[in-house]
């Protein structure tokens, strides 16, 4: 019996052949793929700065410090 090597996606619970799909279909898969990584980029970059927020706002607060220290 031959593996089933079909490529396959599901949307709304319901399974579908890639192969069955229009060529519009396709490139509104390959649009949801594109949005996706780009989404992802953004919120890998939003981690980024908020980590580097957190960073500068303690950094802020040991130099307050400082001003407190002196006063």
């Amino acid at each position: 019996m031959a593996a089933d090597t079909e490529q396959k996606i599901t949307i709304d619970d319901v399974e579908y052949n890639l192969s069955d799909l229009s060529d519009n279909a396709r490139a509104q898969l390959a649009n949801i793929q594109f949005v996706d990584a780009q989404i992802q980029q953004l919120n890998n970059e939003w981690a980024v700065a908020d980590t580097a927020r957190i960073g500068y706002t303690a950094a802020l607060k040991a130099e307050l410090a400082k001003i407190g220290d002196d006063g």
